[in-house]
């Protein structure tokens, strides 16, 4: 499972499997294609066209992914593995040791007409293992000795526990074989970038670098070797060479496996997906484009829907865009549960926060509950405070670990007892947030005013290029959030490890580290439950920092468009964009 960062609309992360309720509601679809365009407002500009990197893991840049790569399966509305047999098929082949053969089928097929092979699962296994990298890393995240290969965004813990892949049936699969249960393997999908692409660029035979990765041995950080050049190269321009900010000339930086494929983008306005003629698998898009416009104001969103500027819109949700949704005409509504929440981290990457009663001072003063009843409660009058890090309000799971975590001392700002705990003591603390974020902002401003009173002098650290600070050394606490797909449980070690992928916070507990790679390797539900508890009650006890909200969800769009349908995770509205269709 994979977290990724959201940009202007909402912040959001889910940590465990939680079953959602959300609007399902859908127009009737037809079979046969109906052409035409439809235009989809999202408030993130791209980015990247690999998602899979500390730098690329923002939602406008997985979304594109959704719309260009196929894999295994997807996740529907309610959360089920719905296969995807077109591309490839999935085998568990045995329990003990748990063994798990990937199969390709003959119709998955780039865009510049080269089949998806093994080659390609062997590069995704490459980056979502680790299994090569033997760096030892500083407190600030430096790499100190050995080398990292591949930069990834994500927990390399579950496939970290398989052997070097077996390729077979003429280079069209691959059979994984775990050193141990992994939880997590139905949700693994061994499909990245295009492996002759990343070669090419490179300026590397890509033979050279699958023989280097048959040959070398596993990454051992007690006893580094020598870099291996090919794969070095390899991996470096995967870590990098897909990052864009406009569209590059040479098409193989953007190929795509799915239905759509990119044709055109405009900078700081829109991109343009066409009808992809090389795609042979099932979920053919009835539309010949989609237009995805970036409009990051909510309220601008609603007006270009109203205006038929746009077709769908999945704007921050709030009372107002609410009420202004229902006002208009031929338009449908959709609102749900999101896995998604809104959190002010604490640096440890800077001396502010050091001393932990510093850092329990200054949660003690965030006022949690006024920025719920300025955000949420105007659109859930019912809505309670976060007082987890790893679980959602309403679960079986929170109400156990909100009863000993210890999150409920900072349920009320209490400004006596962080002056107590300073000792007089003045702290400087710049945070950083969204600056386009409407409720970033009013979170910040409420915040600052709150600390102050304690003693703090809170420095405005906002910017519009917020995530790519992240984990950059340059601030003291931060305000964003996550959102996940809403399964699975390796999200944990890829946002609270010490060497997690999105850990940006310098955070470190080696209690912690082991518990997470347990959870990994515990299939009982009860159990993994037990184990993120004791992980959620560490995590307020080291002042980590705490949850602000979580945010509900809207989707709307105009009437002559059918088959949209609410999606609570993070693939967002276009999770079945082949079911689209304009009337």
């Amino acid at each position: 499972m994979k977290f990724r960062r959201i940009g202007v609309p909402i912040a959001m992360a889910a940590i465990a499997a939680m079953a959602v309720t959300g609007c399902t509601t859908t127009g009737t679809t037809p079979s046969t294609p109906t052409g035409g365009t439809i235009t989809v407002a999202e408030v993130n500009e791209l980015t990247s066209f690999n998602p899979n990197t500390p730098q690329g893991n923002l939602d406008m840049n997985s979304k594109l992914t959704g719309y260009t790569r196929s894999g295994f399966f997807y996740l529907d509305n309610k959360l089920n593995i719905v296969p995807d047999k077109s591309f490839g098929t999935v085998e568990k082949t045995s329990d003990n040791p748990l063994t798990v053969k990937y199969t390709l089928a003959k119709t998955a097929t780039w865009s510049d007409g080269t089949p998806v092979t093994a080659d390609d699962m062997m590069l995704a296994w490459a980056v979502q293992s680790g299994y090569f990298n033997d760096s030892k890393t500083d407190k600030d995240g430096n790499v100190t000795s050995g080398t990292t290969y591949f930069d990834y965004a994500g927990d390399t813990t579950g496939l970290g526990l398989t052997d070097k892949p077996v390729i077979g049936d003429n280079n069209m699969s691959m059979t994984l074989t775990y050193s141990e249960p992994y939880a997590d393997w139905q949700l693994v999908n061994p499909i990245d970038a295009p492996a002759h692409v990343v070669a090419d660029h490179a300026g590397v035979a890509l033979k050279d670098v699958l023989s280097a990765m048959q040959s070398m041995p596993r990454g051992n950080a007690a006893s580094p070797a020598a870099p291996n050049k090919d794969l070095k190269a390899f991996a470096t321009f995967w870590n990098t060479g897909f990052d864009a900010t406009s569209l590059p000339t040479d098409k193989s930086l953007y190929l795509s496996s799915a239905g759509m494929v990119l044709d055109s983008w405009t900078p700081k306005q829109s991109i343009t997906l066409v009808r992809n003629p090389d795609y042979k698998g099932d979920q053919k898009p009835k539309v010949d484009k989609i237009v995805i416009r970036f409009i990051g104001d909510a309220q601008a969103q609603v007006t270009a829907l109203q205006n038929g500027e746009v077709d769908v819109i999945n704007p921050q949700s709030s009372a107002d865009t609410i009420k202004s949704l229902e006002a208009l005409k031929n338009v449908t509504t959709l609102t749900g549960n999101q896995f998604s929440y809104d959190h002010l981290d604490i640096s440890f990457n800077t001396p502010v926060f050091k001393d932990p009663d510093v850092r329990k001072a200054f949660l003690m003063t965030i006022p949690r509950q006024q920025i719920l009843d300025a955000i949420v409660t105007p659109q859930n009058p019912d809505a309670t405070l976060d007082d987890s890090q790893l679980f959602f309000p309403g679960t079986d799971a929170y109400a156990a670990s909100v009863k000993v975590n210890g999150a409920s001392k900072y349920d009320k700002v209490d400004i006596e007892g962080a002056k107590a705990l300073l000792k007089g003591a003045t702290p400087e603390v710049k945070i950083l947030y969204n600056t386009k974020n409407p409720n970033r902002v009013n979170s910040f401003q409420a915040i600052q005013a709150s600390a102050e009173k304690a003693g703090f002098k809170v420095i405005d650290g906002g910017a519009e290029n917020w995530g790519s600070l992240l984990g950059s050394g340059t601030y003291d606490a931060s305000i964003f959030g996550w959102i996940s797909s809403g399964v699975g449980v390796a999200g944990v070690p890829q946002i609270f490890s010490t060497d997690g992928g999105g850990n940006f916070s310098g955070y470190s507990n080696p209690e912690v580290d082991k518990l997470a790679k347990q959870l990994q390797v515990t299939l009982d539900k009860k159990a993994q439950d037990d184990i993120q508890i004791k992980i959620d009650t560490m995590l307020f006890a080291d002042g980590y920092g705490v949850p602000l909200f979580v945010a509900p969800g809207v989707m709307a769009f105009s009437n002559n468009v059918t088959g949209v349908v609410y999606y609570p995770g993070q693939a967002g509205v276009g999770w079945n964009y082949w079911e689209w269709a304009k009337k």
